[in-house]
């Protein structure tokens, strides 16, 4: 149960006006944010949950490896609607040549699906499902949703998106529905309960992806969304008085007097008060949770409960709450993109561990750059090597597919210059041979690879409440929430070689170290989940800007850390946004801290200060930056500055040795990064040198090599090379 929001669903009966038949009765069922629940509310809660909210089927062990398949998979994205059908059995021969075992088809097909209202065409389909059977591949159906037919738009325009300026969306584009038309929705589950009708039990099918990249977010700003989040609202708030309350309407003279009155932040949203644009983000989040739901609904009625249902993310996308949207999917999926330039191993490194983290288990890449896409300013082809050393990487953080968009390029349409693996006339491009043997090595890794996980003792904390609270109030624009998270990480990642990336309300018990960077939400439930992990021999971090805020993104009535001062022994006394960099010095050394200063204050003995200020602006001369003390079996610790490197480098030092985290792997150059999956008995190392320049690697104890034969007790790795190391004294 999420200890800030806690989820319960409540059916709104609400009237409608504007669609083409008049009025019309909307009846959507919608997920509430609650706070403060009474203890009967949370019971009803629990039952309900029990009973009937967003079901999930029994789950294996690893629910990313499909029973009956490589552990591992090599996949694509396959249009055969594309061509012709004298042309299938070519391209499945290709993507069999070079050991891809999954395709994920139909996601843009809907006008050949339903080419007329209520005729569907599933014909086709099927045969293409069957011929890849033959080829030893398996598919995944997406759900259309992402791209409406012609004839839908053109006969029910209350089905295009109302963008923040009154302009509904043209035809021809994608992610141009609204997410909550009635008629788009009901037409949405109409499709995908006839193909699941016609697919649900087909067994060369392994599952369901719903929608694509979820619209990206995009909501529809018109009558219909603003009745339901005013609805929606009512049904949390219960009363006008407890809104303007929690949200200090008396500000600016804001005071609600009718539920109608309260305006959605389109235009201007940056004017608009803080505590309605969390909600409406919050909104946003069950919308498209309930938009998904009327899909799975539909699957899981008629599908075969080994077919999977999963959903793709895009990594740190802030549309909604990617924990609260993964809940009922068997499993997270994300698409890995580059870009501009080539890949960041740090940044990429952590968002698979964010996108494993949404439901703390594999995932797949179920899109990836097939060396250069067509989206970005500078549309740059990746080295070579450089697509294995991605491939592998996903496998190492928990990846169990990793597949290319897109097999080949449409004649026409919109995205004719992205990569593929074919080119437009059917023969493979340099970059297919690369590929192929990542296929093969993924066939002779997956044994090694079968029931394992990365397992970590390291914890980032990650919080979409707080992530839109500060970007809604940045106070600098040098502050970005992000990218404090990833500088946490590219200095603890060496150290521990396992960093898991959760949501603050997840189980931390496991955890010798968990650091949230900018928490700056920390409702008085979440501070007894985050106290109670310090009490039970914990070390929690809490970087700048830490428990500034409640769960109606007002500010707290206590100093920062909010509720969790006394377990800090200490709080902050002013925050300073900085235009220029200013000195600190203590256990950590001496160096600059920059864009952000906060002056604490020690309120017991015990309290340790880690680091003062030197000479600045005179505010905080001579004053603490860091704090920690000792909490009951455990260790708090609050550091109220951004620091530059050196500092960083030396604090997630001290944070680990006082911890007693230690690297899983040992010492290894720069540049090399080390990746462990344990299970089942197994412990399988990826050691990838992202660098191109050769590496040798000494292992901490004799391994075997996987993709090759033989033990060794060192390693070579050329540019852009990959090890896979299986460990013979694992237990």
């Amino acid at each position: 149960m999420n200890c800030s929001r806690g989820a319960t669903r409540v059916n709104i009966l609400q009237s409608v006006q504007g669609l083409e038949s008049g009025t019309a009765i909307f009846n959507m069922t919608l997920i509430l944010h609650k706070r403060n629940r009474t203890a009967s509310q949370l019971l009803a809660a629990i039952l309900f949950l029990l009973g009937f909210a967003y079901a999930q089927p029994v789950s294996k062990a690893i629910t990313t490896q499909i029973d009956g398949r490589n552990a591992i998979l090599l996949g694509t994205d396959w249009y055969p609607e594309q061509w012709p059908e004298a042309r299938w059995e070519e391209d499945l021969r290709l993507m069999e040549a070079a050991h891809i075992k999954v395709v994920r088809i139909a996601e843009f097909a809907w006008s050949r699906m339903e080419p007329s209202e209520n005729h569907f065409d599933f014909e086709w389909l099927e045969r293409a499902i069957n011929l890849a059977a033959k080829h030893g591949i398996v598919s995944v159906l997406g759900t259309p949703t992402a791209a409406p037919p012609a004839w839908l738009t053109f006969k029910y325009p209350d089905t295009l998106r109302i963008d923040e300026h009154g302009r509904r969306a043209t035809h021809g584009i994608r992610a141009h529905g609204s997410a909550t038309s009635p008629r788009y929705r009901e037409s949405c589950r109409r499709i995908a309960d006839q193909m699941v009708l016609r697919f649900g039990h087909n067994r060369n099918v392994a599952g369901w992806q719903i929608d694509n990249e979820y619209g990206y977010a995009r909501m529809s700003f018109d009558d219909v969304t603003k009745n339901s989040f005013q609805s929606w609202l009512k049904a949390k708030y219960k009363s006008l008085d407890s809104l303007n309350e929690h949200w200090t309407t008396s500000y600016w003279s804001q005071t609600y007097d009718d539920w109608r009155e309260i305006p959605i932040p389109g235009e201007e949203a940056e004017f608009h008060n803080p505590g309605l644009r969390l909600e409406w983000n919050r909104f946003v989040t069950d919308t498209w949770a309930d938009y998904q739901q009327n899909q799975i609904d539909v699957i899981r009625q008629h599908a075969d409960p080994r077919q999977f249902i999963t959903g793709n993310f895009m990594g740190f996308f802030d549309g909604f709450d990617h924990y609260f949207i993964s809940r009922p999917l068997t499993f997270a999926s994300w698409d890995d993109y580059v870009g501009t330039g080539h890949l960041d191993p740090v940044g990429n490194g952590l968002t698979h561990d964010l996108v494993r983290g949404f439901k703390r288990e594999n995932f797949w890449v179920i899109e990836t750059q097939p060396g250069a896409v067509n989206w970005a300013g500078v549309n740059n082809f990746l080295n070579k090597g450089e697509v294995r050393v991605m491939a592998w990487q996903a496998i190492g953080h928990g990846a169990d597919e990793v597949g290319y968009w897109q097999w080949r390029s449409a004649l026409n349409g919109q995205e004719q210059y992205h990569g593929t693996l074919v080119g437009p006339d059917g023969t493979p491009v340099p970059l297919y041979e690369e590929v192929k043997t990542i296929g093969s090595e993924f066939a002779k890794a997956e044994s090694a690879l079968r029931g394992t996980t990365p397992v970590s003792e390291v914890a980032l904390l990650n919080s979409y409440d707080s992530r839109w609270a500060i970007e809604f109030q940045r106070h600098s624009t040098k502050y970005d929430p992000v990218a404090l998270l990833k500088t946490y990480y590219r200095f603890l990642s060496p150290l521990s070689q396992s960093i898991d990336v959760i949501s603050p309300d997840a189980p931390l018990q496991d955890y010798k170290l968990v650091v949230a960077p900018s928490l700056n939400v920390i409702p008085d439930n979440l501070a007894q989940h985050l106290s109670e992990y310090v009490r039970n021999g914990g070390h929690l971090v809490l970087g700048p800007r830490s428990g500034m805020k409640d769960e109606f993104n007002a500010l707290l009535p206590q100093r920062q850390p909010g509720f969790m001062a006394d377990a800090l022994g200490g709080r902050v006394e002013q925050y300073y946004a900085l235009e220029k960099d200013f000195p600190v010095s203590g256990a950590w050394g001496e160096g600059q801290v920059t864009i952000w200063a906060e002056q604490l204050k020690t309120l017991v003995p015990d309290a340790e200060v880690l680091l003062q200020y030197g000479p600045s602006n005179g505010w905080l001369d001579g004053q603490p930056a860091a704090l920690t003390h000792k909490f009951g079996k455990g260790r708090i610790t609050y550091i109220g500055v951004v620091l530059d490197e050196r500092l960083m480098a030396t604090a997630a030092k001290w944070m680990v040795d006082m911890s007693g985290v230690k690297p899983v792997f040992g010492r290894v150059p720069d540049g090399v990064e080390v990746c462990r999956r344990v299970g089942g008995g197994k412990e399988v190392f990826i050691v990838i040198n992202h660098t191109q320049e050769r590496q040798p690697v000494r292992l901490p104890r004799p391994m075997t090599l996987v993709l090759e034969d033989g033990e060794v007790s060192a390693v070579d790795i050329p540019a852009y090379g990959v090890s896979v190391l299986a460990d013979n004294n694992a237990k």
